[in-house]
């Protein structure tokens, strides 16, 4: 598995004072899925080893971290349908907690929860949840994915029901000085998303993806257009994005890996290649993000009052 680090974090162009909080180092795991349980777990265990020796804090793995990405069908049509999982005695927890247990980190990862609809009957939907859990096994935060695909290739909204709005749409959880927000995958190419959270004061947004080919243009490749909007709306609200993507081909989708670690002005601290398991570690200048938004002031000069038709449904 290649290790990519970038440590020693690039100057803050707009810096006018000392920082004020000290570097954390964080991980992304880029990783295929393996059809034999045991397997994949023993891979994914090694690349938050790798990152945990290497002094990573957190370490985050790519989206439905487990599982193959089976809404590439729907669910009439799959041959092997996905159960969703219990949020707090399902595998994926498990996996995650003692894996943090074990090497005295922070474990993100991603699960097909198993929830009933708001008005509590079985809809068989669930949610596509992402979780953070602490060094001693404990349950950190965990966010609901907010916009669901339904394109081809994605079908997402054939077994996934998006996270309710309100209060808990975009939870922070702090690690040591930084704040974190968890959304996931999709919701990285809406900008409403990115700055609501950066007006809740997030400094990193984590995205578990699963992106690659689109199966109605087999000639398109976005991944160019995936990295410039995650880039961008990093710069927009000023937050590092920490991508986790996976590789492999999988049911007719070949994902393109690529998984990057971008900071607020832009500038990508490391990236991993398309087509092979690797460890990004980064070190991210927290306080480049106050030195950006003094220079440049987004949050402040906003102007909510010509907002509304950003909430027109028709």
């Amino acid at each position: 598995m290649r290790l990519i680090t970038a440590y020693n974090p690039p100057a803050s162009p707009a810096r006018t004072r000392p920082a004020e909080r000290a570097p954390l180092r964080v991980a992304a795991v880029q990783q295929r899925w393996h059809r034999d349980p045991a397997e994949h777990r023993a891979a994914l265990l090694e690349g938050i080893r790798l990152a945990a020796a290497e002094g990573a804090r957190v370490v985050c793995l790519q989206e439905l971290t487990l599982s193959p990405y089976f809404a590439v069908v729907r669910r009439a049509d799959h041959p092997e349908p996905a159960a969703p999982e219990e949020l707090l005695t399902g595998p994926t927890f498990t996996f995650a907690a003692e894996a943090a247990r074990e090497h005295g980190v922070y474990v993100h990862a991603s699960l097909y929860e198993k929830a009933p609809a708001p008005g509590g009957e079985d809809d068989g939907l669930g949610y596509n949840t992402a979780i953070l859990v602490a060094p001693d096994g404990t349950l950190a935060q965990r966010t609901r994915k907010t916009h669901i695909p339904v394109t081809e290739g994605y079908y997402e909204d054939d077994w996934f029901r998006a996270g309710p709005a309100g209060d808990d749409a975009f939870p922070l959880v702090e690690v040591d000085e930084a704040r974190f927000g968890l959304p996931t995958c999709w919701d990285q190419w809406f900008p409403e998303l990115a700055r609501a959270y950066s007006l809740a004061g997030a400094d990193v947004l984590v995205y578990p993806t699963a992106i690659g080919s689109e199966p109605g243009f087999p000639g398109f490749d976005s991944q160019p257009l995936w990295q410039k909007v995650i880039t961008g709306n990093a710069i927009a609200n000023a937050t590092f994005m920490v991508v986790p993507n996976r590789i492999g081909a999988e049911n007719g989708l070949t994902f393109y890996g690529s998984s990057f670690i971008v900071d607020p002005y832009g500038r990508v601290l490391a990236q991993a290649p398309r087509d092979e398991p690797a460890v990004l570690v980064a070190d991210l200048d927290l306080d480049a993000r106050r030195d950006w938004l003094e220079l440049f002031p987004f949050l402040t000069t906003r102007r909510p009052d010509a907002y509304g038709p950003l909430t027109v449904t028709d």
